[in-house]
């Protein structure tokens, strides 16, 4: 940041972007903070639940980001175990699993399922264990500092992705062991993160 150019004076629309990715309770703490508003439990709850009822009204405008599908196709083709673990609840989480062609019974760990979300490590270390692969000789793959300090803390090697708003020097400051823009670019490079045919 320059000087004058304090954090009040960014557009809420850009911090909050910021924060995706980050674990509901986290978001909310930061959001009443900033806001000076005090919530009760019951009213978290029910903005949770508003925020699931809106993106399921709006699922239908969501897309995967390019080679997504590729990617995971490509993986398991090649002997990757892999997982999909989210800070999102299953009831919403589990709408991507069509987006994506996957069937029903696809290794999947949502919010609902551990402890605490990102940058608590819960997550990853529940879809490690779900695959059974040691977190140390794990690959998270995310697309933002909250990803990849989760990752950092399950032991776990990160991979950034560009697509959530954060620059490149910032997911290698959080501990991205490489960057690309998309899934596609992933695929493509492959090599560059040790995976083979065996």
């Amino acid at each position: 940041m320059t000087e004058g150019n304090r954090s009040d004076e960014v557009p809420a629309r850009i911090r909050d972007q910021r924060r995706i990715g980050m674990s509901g309770g986290l978001f909310v703490s930061a959001l009443l903070r900033e806001t000076g508003l005090k919530l009760t439990r019951e009213q978290i709850d029910q903005l949770q639940t508003m925020h699931m009822e809106a993106y399921e009204q709006q699922v239908h405008s969501v897309k995967p980001l390019p080679g997504a599908a590729e990617l995971l196709s490509e993986l398991g083709a090649r002997g990757v175990p892999w997982a999909i673990a989210t800070s999102g609840y299953a009831r919403t989480a589990r709408l991507a699993l069509g987006m994506l062609d996957l069937p029903e019974d696809t290794p999947m760990i949502t919010r609902d399922m551990v402890r605490r979300a990102k940058p608590d490590p819960d997550l990853f270390l529940a879809g490690a264990a779900l695959v059974r692969v040691d977190p140390r000789h794990a690959m998270v793959v995310g697309d933002s500092v909250w990803d990849l300090l989760a990752a950092r803390r399950a032991g776990a090697l990160g991979i950034g992705l560009l697509s959530g708003g954060y620059g490149r020097d910032e997911l290698e400051r959080a501990g991205a062991f490489r960057v690309y823009a998309d899934p596609a670019d992933m695929l493509n490079r492959l090599d560059e993160i040790g995976v083979r045919f065996d």
